[in-house]
């Protein structure tokens, strides 16, 4: 089954990609990988999970963070491939960013919000290295960020 197939039958519509919010660029490709710019969880263009884990935000709701996160590092990765979501090899590696207090520690379990999505998509091509940490806040209030790393053709 196709990637585009797969998202259809998983409900998944992609956001458009290749915006950003500061003076930087959405993704970068040198040879044959592709680096993805730190994601928001932003549902129509607006982040859609806001606050601090631990604190404002419950783990259920920041893995559904790290999903929308993981959403749109897919826009992204098919804006900068033409639209040809196929060429994806393999995600190689996610960092997962976590606004928390400082005592929470399930990080990793945040982080599986964007991993379990990016398998369901794209099978064994899905599965990566991954780090996932803590921070005391993110842009524009962001509960989750993650950026990518993905080898593509």
């Amino acid at each position: 089954m196709s990637i585009d197939a797969r998202l259809k039958e998983l409900n998944i519509e992609l956001p458009p990609g290749g915006t950003v919010a500061g003076n930087y660029v959405p993704y970068v490709k040198t040879g044959n990988l592709l680096f993805i710019s730190g994601q928001l969880p932003l549902r129509d263009g607006k982040v859609a999970i806001t606050g601090v884990v631990g604190r404002d935000v419950t783990l259920e709701a920041a893995r559904d963070a790290a999903r929308l996160c993981a959403i749109n590092i897919l826009a992204q990765t098919k804006a900068a491939l033409g639209g040809d979501l196929e060429k994806i090899r393999r995600v190689v590696k996610l960092g997962v960013f976590v606004a928390c207090v400082p005592e929470f520690t399930q990080q990793p379990d945040v982080g599986n919000g964007a991993s379990d999505l990016f398998v369901e998509v794209l099978g064994d091509r899905g599965r990566h290295a991954r780090s996932a940490v803590g921070a005391p806040s993110l842009p524009r209030n962001g509960a989750v960020e993650i950026d990518a790393i993905i080898e593509v053709e």
